[in-house]
């Protein structure tokens, strides 16, 4: 038996919502292999919450009997990521995706979060729908010491392939746009040495 208990939960009601386009939120994957449809893709930065290694990987990144490390909002702080931006005629098909794609064991809780995002020459709020970590579920780590993650993330492979390649993406495409992310880049580093 699995210490690991969660699984997906049912797909909550979308509406009432307002009408119009949807900014979704992306901070892990999403940010470098979306595989939805979107009008426009711009930085946000998403307060209350930042960017952390705390989510046990059973699925994409590692299996229930060795699972891997992979990204979660986690509460406090703040979080650079990409927003994109979905049209309104395809709202449904692509939270219909994403609910496949990210609540594979309901690890994550989606919610609407406030994003500043550029807008010209001035810097705007928008709502963004996004996937927090919950610390309740079995697959939530807490805060982890950098030999344990490293060690999690050596042995992760899963469907999507290997955890440290997932890590190694992520931090290239946070460079990409500017974001620099030493924590990150520490813990790419000592995986690719052996330093634990």
């Amino acid at each position: 038996m699995s210490r690991f208990a969660g699984k997906r939960p049912e797909r909550p009601s979308l509406t009432p919502r307002p009408p119009g386009d949807l900014w979704v939120f992306g901070y892990g994957s999403l940010m470098w292999r979306p595989n939805f449809p979107h009008t426009d893709v711009q930085p946000a930065l998403v307060h209350g919450y930042h960017r952390a290694l705390c989510i046990y990987s059973v699925a994409y990144r590692g299996t229930y009997e060795c699972p891997g490390l992979v990204f979660g909002l986690d509460r406090g702080g703040a979080c650079k990521g990409l927003a994109f931006k979905v049209a309104e005629n395809d709202v449904d098909n692509v939270m219909g995706y994403l609910w496949e794609r990210e609540m594979i064991t309901g690890v994550y809780r989606p919610r609407i979060l406030h994003a500043e995002m550029p807008d010209g020459s001035k810097t705007i709020k928008r709502t963004i729908w996004g996937f927090i970590a919950d610390r309740d579920h079995d697959q939530y780590t807490g805060r982890l010491a950098d030999n344990d993650a490293v060690k999690l993330i050596l042995q992760g492979q899963g469907m999507a392939g290997p955890c440290l390649d997932y890590l190694k993406n992520t931090l290239d495409h946070l460079t990409d746009q500017g974001i620099h992310d030493r924590s990150l880049a520490r813990i790419i580093k000592k995986a690719e040495t052996g330093k634990i």
